[in-house]
C-alpha cells in the first residue's frame, strides 16, 4: 500500500473539519511523525493516518483515526472558538 506524503510545515493550522475554527498548529515536522499544538491541551504527535489533508498552510484531522485523547482535545478547542 502506497504511503501518503504531505508538505507540512512549522506554523501551519491545524483544523478537524474543513471549514471549521482552527483549533491549533504544527509545532514540529520529522520525517515520520509531526508534532501539532492544540489550544488548551498541548502536544500531540501525528504519524500519517490521523491527517485527512494538507493545502494551503492547512492541515485538516481525520477524526474517526484520532486517538481518543486528541478528537477530545480536539473538540474542546473547538468549542472554545466557538464560544
Amino acid at each position: 500500500m502506497p504511503l501518503r506524503t504531505f508538505h507540512v510545515q512549522v506554523g501551519d493550522q491545524v483544523f478537524l473539519e474543513e471549514g471549521g475554527e482552527e483549533i491549533g498548529a504544527v509545532r514540529m515536522v520529522h520525517k515520520d511523525h509531526i508534532v501539532i499544538y492544540v489550544e488548551g491541551a498541548g502536544d500531540f504527535t501525528l504519524t500519517g493516518p490521523e491527517i485527512a489533508a494538507v493545502h494551503d498552510g492547512k492541515l485538516r484531522l481525520e477524526p474517526k483515526k484520532l486517538p481518543p485523547a486528541l478528537l477530545g482535545a480536539a473538540q474542546a478547542a473547538h468549542a472554545q472558538e466557538s464560544d
